[in-house]
């Protein structure tokens, strides 16, 4: 029994000591709740909570599966970040939302990360204000022929990397704080990058498509979102053509792939995050090539949901030919437009619309669809509503206003016609001809309507 006891105390013990400590004095957060959080990936979660004594005392603890950043945030709910680096941590100031007056008592790697988080801003500013500068010594008729000037400005602009530069190379090799400083200043730099050193984002684009994002130091870095946002972003803007925008994007998600599929579980994350981005910013032929990317990434398995969602670009890309639709005639809200399939139609294109009254969207495009429709109808472009409802009144009331054939069969996400066309969202609209060729899926009744201006004049 004895023997027994000793053993759990063992292994009490050897799991305490695994812990470190993040202890702090912050006056003005007295007797209020303060907890640290972790990130994972794209979520966070609670480390660890506490409440603070009448002095502002607290005391929280983390564990090495924590290693990465972490942030304190309590009733005022502004954070402080803090590097997870697995050692013991004690710091103080007045509050948690005021950094400037926050100070590192202990804790190596957070006090080389207060160390730059003072320097770099300052640098940064400077380079900028340097940048500035040296394009008007470069192009302004007045001031190009002043030589020294100009050299002393790039030579300037040159120390002042150097001198970034140095600071994390005296780092140690194993320091979290070292490889986390460069990442994150190549995420926050893009938006500077884009308006102030343009001829800085082919090497900060090169940089992100180094990135690995499964690194668990990314992973865990609080940067795993903003490090997909901003690569893209500075694409969508690095002032290329359209058409050399999505070109560039093939070739990040290209970039991406390799070190992704070695790991399911971010290989998900990571593409299901970033295909939502795409579409949110209707940059429809890259969320279209990472689609089919994916889909035909065999080393890893898709999950169900983000599988549905990717397939309609597989089976429904231009070019194809749209399954056959087949009709109950009694479905159709207004009798007079009933037909047993949509081949029995005899314009020369059809715009086919899934909708339903519970989509806020729908209930702002299907008004416009029904304003253009008759100008659409002299031009030879049919309309067909398909409406995801559940009940027949329902659908009924909401679509006998429209002036073209509206059908539902009141299975929403069930009905045949919509697992056929693969649509995962409304309004989903594509465009056919009169062999059910997939000509266009437009992203917007604005799109729509444009493409009818411009083909059929």
């Amino acid at each position: 029994m004895n023997r027994f006891i000793i053993i759990i105390y063992c292994l009490f013990f050897i799991g305490e000591s695994s812990a470190q400590t993040i202890t702090g004095n912050f006056s003005s957060i007295a007797l209020q709740k303060i907890r640290l959080e972790g990130f994972s990936g794209l979520k966070t979660y609670v480390v660890s909570s506490s409440t603070t004594d009448e002095k502002g005392n607290f005391t929280l603890s983390y564990s090495k599966s924590d290693y990465g950043v972490g942030y304190l945030i309590s009733s005022d709910n502004k954070p402080l970040f803090i590097i997870l680096s697995g050692e013991d941590i004690v710091i103080t100031g007045e509050a948690l939302s005021v950094p400037e007056t926050t100070k590192v008592n202990k804790g190596q790697e957070n006090l080389y990360f207060e160390q730059y988080a003072k320097e770099h801003p300052k640098r940064e500013q400077a380079l900028s204000a340097w940048g500035y500068l040296e394009k008007i010594y470069t192009l302004d008729s007045l001031f190009t022929s002043q030589k020294i000037p100009s050299q002393a400005i790039q030579e300037e602009k040159h120390r002042i990397k150097k001198e970034d530069v140095a600071f994390l190379s005296s780092l140690p090799n194993d320091s979290y704080v070292k490889w986390f400083l460069p990442t994150r200043k190549l995420v926050s730099s893009v938006s500077t990058v884009a308006q102030y050193r343009p001829e800085e984002i082919p090497e900060t684009i090169d940089a992100f498509r180094k990135l690995d994002y499964t690194d668990n130091r990314l992973y865990k870095s609080g940067l795993f979102k903003d490090t997909i946002e901003n690569h893209f972003w500075l694409l969508e803007n690095s002032g290329k053509s359209l058409d050399n925008v999505f070109e560039e994007m093939k070739l990040s998600i290209d970039a991406m792939m390799p070190k992704l599929a070695t790991n399911e579980k971010i290989f998900n994350e990571v593409t299901d995050y970033l295909f939502d981005l795409l579409e949110k910013y209707s940059l429809f032929q890259a969320s279209e090539y990472l689609a089919l990317k994916v889909l035909n990434e065999g080393s890893c398995t898709i999950n169900n949901d983000l599988a549905n969602q990717l397939e309609t670009y597989r089976a429904m890309k231009k070019g194809n030919t749209a399954p056959e639709m087949f009709f109950d005639k009694s479905n159709f809200v207004n009798p007079t437009y009933t037909f047993a399939k949509l081949s029995d139609l005899k314009s020369k294109y059809t715009v086919v619309v899934f909708g339903a009254s519970w989509c806020p969207k729908c209930n702002e495009e299907l008004p416009e669809i029904a304003k253009l429709y008759d100008k659409w109808k002299l031009k030879g472009v049919e309309v067909v509503f398909v409406a995801l409802e559940e009940d027949k009144k329902s659908f009924m009331d909401y679509a006998k206003v429209f002036p073209f054939p509206s059908y539902s069969d009141n299975k929403k996400w069930d009905s045949k016609i919509v697992k056929d066309y693969y649509v995962f969202s409304t309004p989903t609209i594509f465009l056919l001809d009169n062999k059910r060729e997939i000509i266009l899926r437009p992203n917007s009744v604005k799109q729509m309507d444009a493409w009818v201006d411009w083909y059929l004049k």
